[in-house]
């Protein structure tokens, strides 16, 4: 197989050789060029034509922002990572970087303590997000798969109390997309688990909240569930619920990574399924990995549905895809449909339940 073409922008000569030396270690990367600011990189991605590009976002002459602008113009589909540090400066301009084109990011290891642990967090997180960006953007769009016609099964007939999401790469923009589009009115909560450090997640929730009808917010724990409400799952911590009777609350926890991932939508699936039976609405989005799919399985089991993101729409087909691939998908969706697709199953299988518990039974509407 041919190596994978690296770029790496970054005005700190440590960062750049931490970075070279890492990547070229693995076989299936090869760095072809540097850059310590954005006009030099500009230049170089003209001459090299790099498969990905890593850039940093402080950086003299032309911050990493700038460049990514001027890149998208000229390169609309070439894979960029951001690198940002995990300050509350860092987590905005990461954000910002995502809403203007970026692929994804990774949080420098700088505060890692030493150098071999900055090697094992690059290796970690830098080069599988580079080699499944890569294979997205050498895998032509697929044509989406075709929506089921609901019912399905009586079980999708269920009135669903709680909708539950998890996403990852790719998912601030795609749950920019989603959560604006639910209505105020919705008449049950939504709990979310996006893969972000601490400072991301509230900085993710805060602008979520500013875009969208319904209430959104980082979660904390002993926060109440209510209607037409969403909660982001705070960085470091599973996120959980528990109901008591007719009330649910969150709940958090530093219990292992799971995927190595804290927050993990395992966790919080789990969860819904044990607290909700089969009144759940899973919704799996772009990401990578595996995490979601056994969780899925747990809603299902219960009785509840699981709907995914399509490929087509997708950064990464990695969580949703492996979820089809299991058979836990009750449906899969463009992005753009997810709103639209999450109200209607809620609002639908809401107004079944009272209309069936507003019809005579059939012993009452024989004469007597």
């Amino acid at each position: 197989m041919t190596p994978l073409r690296i770029l790496v922008v970054d005005d700190s000569v440590v960062i750049r050789k931490l970075l070279c030396e890492t990547l070229s270690a693995d076989s299936d990367i090869e760095v072809v060029g540097t850059a310590g600011d954005g006009r030099i990189a500009l230049s170089k991605v003209a001459l090299l034509n790099p498969d990905v590009v890593t850039l940093d976002i402080e950086m003299p002459v032309m911050n990493g922002l700038e460049t990514l602008q001027q890149l998208r113009k000229s390169k609309p589909t070439l894979p960029i990572i951001m690198f940002s540090t995990l300050t509350e400066r860092g987590a905005a301009a990461t954000l910002d970087a995502l809403s203007l084109g970026a692929s994804d990011y990774v949080t420098k290891p700088s505060n890692t303590g030493s150098m071999d642990a900055g090697i094992a967090a690059i290796r970690a997180e830098l080069i599988p997000k580079i080699k499944a960006l890569c294979r997205r953007a050498s895998t032509p769009a697929k044509t989406p798969l075709p929506r089921p016609t609901l019912p399905i099964s009586p079980r999708l007939t269920q009135p669903i109390e709680i909708v539950a999401i998890g996403t990852s790469t790719g998912g601030p923009n795609a749950l920019a997309q989603v959560l604006p589009g639910i209505p105020k009115n919705l008449p049950v909560p939504i709990v979310v688990v996006q893969h972000m450090p601490p400072i991301f997640t509230r900085f993710l929730a805060e602008r979520l909240a500013n875009q969208s009808q319904i209430k959104v917010a980082e979660g904390h724990a002993g926060a109440d569930l209510m209607p037409g409400e969403a909660w982001i799952a705070p960085g470091n911590f599973h996120m959980t619920v528990k109901r008591t009777g007719l009330n649910a609350r969150l709940e958090l926890n530093q219990a292992s990574p799971e995927h190595s991932c804290r927050p993990a939508v395992d966790p919080l699936f789990r969860s819904v399924a044990s607290a909700y039976r089969g009144n759940v609405l899973g919704v799996v989005m772009t990401g990578m990995g595996s995490d979601g799919v056994l969780g899925a399985q747990q809603i299902r089991g219960a009785g509840g549905q699981v709907i995914i993101q399509d490929e087509a729409s997708a950064v990464v087909w990695g969580m949703p895809g492996l979820v089809y691939a299991a058979g836990q998908a009750d449906g899969v969706y463009p992005l753009n449909q997810l709103a639209p697709e999450i109200t209607r199953r809620v609002l639908q299988s809401r107004t079944a339940r009272a209309a069936a518990a507003s019809s005579p039974t059939r012993l009452e509407s024989q004469p007597r």
